[in-house]
């Protein structure tokens, strides 16, 4: 067939072909896939979204951020005293001046509340970051290196069977006065009850981490690092504790909540901080001579300890099925 077309047709044929061929794959905008867009998203947040789910533990972080706000930011805007001693205003009940009433020496309770709650909730974060600390370490230890498992173990249960209270109540009467002269009464005593109660919280920490590290030195990456001639403290940083961080923040939120009561049940047995230095625990010390006549008293701490204990024991639920990858899913 001959081609009766002129050659400047024939460019203009060629130029349009090019352009309808090139066009429409350069102006469509690129399709992500819905595999590729899944990927993308970071582990914390599936870890949110999945701790959302959790009615439980939402519940529980809103109160326990509102106590939190009521201790901290509270005694900025309610400024009373609360060592301020009024006779004039003592066993008074609800007014005005004293929304939650007075004490027995007419200290506003309110104040005391406040006050008392930073004491208490730092006393348990301090303790727990020791135990935590201590717990990692020694689970870490024991579990990767196998020449330390049976010695920090034997170590382990040894606390284990180790009646804590009485052991608490031990080293709070051999070296309370000692402290108290070197640092102060107030600090002394901080000092002594985050120790005592962190050296003595550490074993349960130790034991799960320990059983998550047996678990990964068998994984593949593991095998792997190791073939390449990663060095031990490398490892441990790099592949087994990024891995165990889980179970550590499961048990860091419980052990908060371990910390409180232990604090609590010092300072109600009068082993704890000075009469003049408020705590949840102190204010139920100071309150249960006269619980018949004014109940309240009694009842303000005894709430914000249940309350505490039982928004971290919530929260710490609703972080175990959140970080666990075969609940995340669901």
């Amino acid at each position: 067939m001959t081609d009766t077309n002129t050659p400047e047709e024939r460019v203009r044929a060629l130029h349009a072909a090019a352009g309808n061929a090139a066009t429409p794959e350069a102006a469509s905008p690129p399709v992500v896939p819905p595999a590729a867009a899944d990927a993308t998203r970071s582990q914390w947040s599936d870890v949110w979204r999945q701790f959302r789910s959790h009615r439980g533990a939402m519940l529980g972080l809103v109160i326990f951020v509102s106590i939190l706000l009521f201790v901290s930011v509270g005694p900025l805007i309610w400024t009373t005293d609360p060592t301020f001693v009024d006779i004039r205003a003592r066993n008074s009940g609800f007014s005005a001046s004293h929304p939650l009433g007075t004490d027995q020496l007419g200290r506003d309770l309110l104040a005391r509340l406040m006050a008392g709650g930073q004491v208490s909730i730092a006393v348990g974060l301090t303790a727990m970051i020791i135990a935590i600390t201590l717990g990692s370490l020694i689970g870490v230890m024991s579990g990767y290196f196998r020449r330390l498992d049976g010695p920090l173990m034997r170590l382990t249960e040894l606390f284990l069977a180790l009646p804590l209270l009485p052991l608490l109540l031990l080293m709070v009467t051999l070296f309370r006065e000692t402290l108290s002269q070197t640092f102060g009464p107030a600090l002394g005593i901080f000092f002594l009850i985050v120790t005592a109660i962190g050296a003595t919280s550490w074993m349960q920490a130790a034991r799960i981490v320990r059983g998550e590290v047996l678990g990964l030195k068998e994984r593949e990456f593991i095998l792997a690092a190791r073939s390449i001639g990663t060095p031990a403290h490398k490892m441990i940083t790099r592949h087994i504790l990024p891995n165990v961080l889980s179970p550590i923040m499961v048990a860091a939120t419980l052990g908060i909540a371990t910390a409180i009561i232990t604090e609590s049940a010092l300072s109600f047995l009068g082993l704890g901080f000075p009469p003049d230095f408020p705590t949840w625990g102190r204010l139920l010390f100071d309150a249960v001579d006269q619980m018949v006549l004014y109940p309240w008293r009694v009842i303000f701490p005894g709430l914000l300890i249940s309350l505490t204990v039982l928004c971290v024991n919530y929260i710490g639920d609703g972080l175990r099925d959140a970080m666990d990858p075969r609940i995340r899913g669901r």
